[in-house]
């Protein structure tokens, strides 16, 4: 069904975020009648989101502006466990000292997307762990385990997957689906919480929790979840050769985030459009089908939507003024990143290769040596020859620094102190 009454489902459904849902007609009925309190989960193991979790935070985004209560559910509790979802090993199990310190890091990106309070349909943030770690075992497992089919559980993909390919999966990882079901039934007593959303992956763990409301309790719950992402080369969304598209500004800055954008391939344009701004559906059919340089303007659009939207109008302004000067007027900007290292290292002399991985430029000292033997490392704007180069103080530039390039578009600034 794509014939849709409701606003944000005929958004949900254009804009491309639609892949799954359990009841679409009762479901846009709901969000055509009332207001619908939806909630998406975030694990906290690392201290930012990246790019990849960008589709779920402008769903919430999206369902608020429709005039709907969003639920940011952060995983204190879940995140003890590990989600075992498209994974060939065990996560590493992590303190609850660096669970909290993640989850503080994390909260500051919703701040950008959702407007947080009291009233109706503004977000709320929740901690899975207030209800997790008070369970008792026994108790838990009387009132919840006859509700779960081991042989279905087998079936899902996040099981299947790992014991076709004969990789361990802990008793720890299977319970994952169970807890995640548990929270949505508590997210409905607590908070009314009706609506699930996910990505495409997490549609078995959804569906069990649909079913354990209904078994329960009674309740009438669904479940919706988005396509997982891509670009148009296959990479996974939020990746790239040098590391992880951060959302947080401390972890990745404003002008690399606009940047990953700004480069964008020319296949993707309409649907990160579509799925990473709020430009009007009319004008996004119009830049898609520009070509040449003109797409590249697009991107610009691009790129300044979606940094506006994660650091704000002004970290936009700064970021394409610095991408101007630095490829329109071939000037070493201000606003390029900067690393700052001890002097006395390059008085001693670092391998160029090593400066590129820690600068960010290359995966690893590996790649940046491939980088430079390909031609596309320079330094200073010169071309570096020998991918055993050590670069030292007498490589400044005129203002004492050195500017590390990888291709025409990949600037870092290194700053000796």
């Amino acid at each position: 069904m794509t014939d849709f009454k409701s606003e944000f489902m005929q958004l949900f459904a254009e804009r491309g975020y639609l892949h799954q849902c359990t009841d679409p007609e009762a479901l846009d009925k709901a969000f055509a009648d009332e207001i619908v309190t939806a909630y998406i989960g975030f694990d906290c193991t690392a201290k930012s989101l990246h790019a990849g979790s960008l589709t779920q935070i402008m769903i919430l985004h999206h369902l608020q502006q429709c005039g709907h209560k969003p639920i940011v559910l952060m995983g204190g509790g879940t995140t003890k466990v590990g989600d075992p979802t498209g994974r060939d090993e065990s996560r590493p199990l992590i303190s609850d000292e660096t669970i909290q310190e993640n989850m503080n890091g994390i909260k500051k990106v919703f701040e950008k997307f959702l407007t947080f309070g009291d009233g109706p349909t503004d977000a709320i943030m929740v901690n899975n762990a207030d209800w997790l770690d008070k369970l008792e075992y026994i108790p838990f497992l009387r009132e919840y385990g006859p509700h779960f089919s081991i042989n279905r559980m087998l079936a899902f993909d996040s099981v299947k997957l790992r014991l076709e390919r004969e990789e361990s999966m802990s008793f720890l990882e299977f319970n994952y689906m169970i807890l995640q079901a548990y929270d949505f039934v508590e997210l409905k007593k607590k908070y009314n919480c009706s609506l699930q959303i996910g990505g495409s992956d997490q549609w078995g763990n959804i569906v069990n929790g649909v079913e354990l409301g209904r078994r329960t309790n009674g309740f009438s719950l669904y479940g919706l979840t988005s396509p997982l992402l891509t670009t148009a080369s296959g990479a996974k969304m939020g990746k790239t050769a040098g590391g992880a598209v951060w959302l947080n500004a401390d972890m990745l800055s404003p002008y690399d985030y606009w940047q990953f954008w700004r480069n964008t391939e020319d296949a993707d344009v309409g649907k990160f459009l579509r799925l990473f701004t709020e430009i009007p559906m009319d004008e996004i059919r119009r830049l898609e089908k520009l070509e040449g340089a003109e797409l590249n303007a697009a991107k610009k659009i691009l790129a300044d939507a979606c940094t506006s939207m994660a650091h704000g109008r002004d970290a936009a302004d700064a970021a394409a003024e610095t991408a101007r000067q630095t490829f329109e007027m071939g000037q070493t900007a201000e606003g390029l990143p900067t690393l700052t290292i001890p002097r006395a290292e390059l008085e001693a002399g670092i391998p160029a290769a090593t400066l590129f991985h820690r600068a960010g430029l290359a995966a690893s000292s590996s790649e940046a040596r491939k980088l430079i033997k390909g031609g596309g490392a320079r330094l200073n704007d010169e071309r570096i020859e020998d991918e055993k180069a050590i670069l030292g103080v007498n490589d400044l530039a005129a203002d004492g620094r050195l500017k590390l390039s990888a291709g025409k578009k990949r600037h870092y600034l290194i700053q000796p102190v």
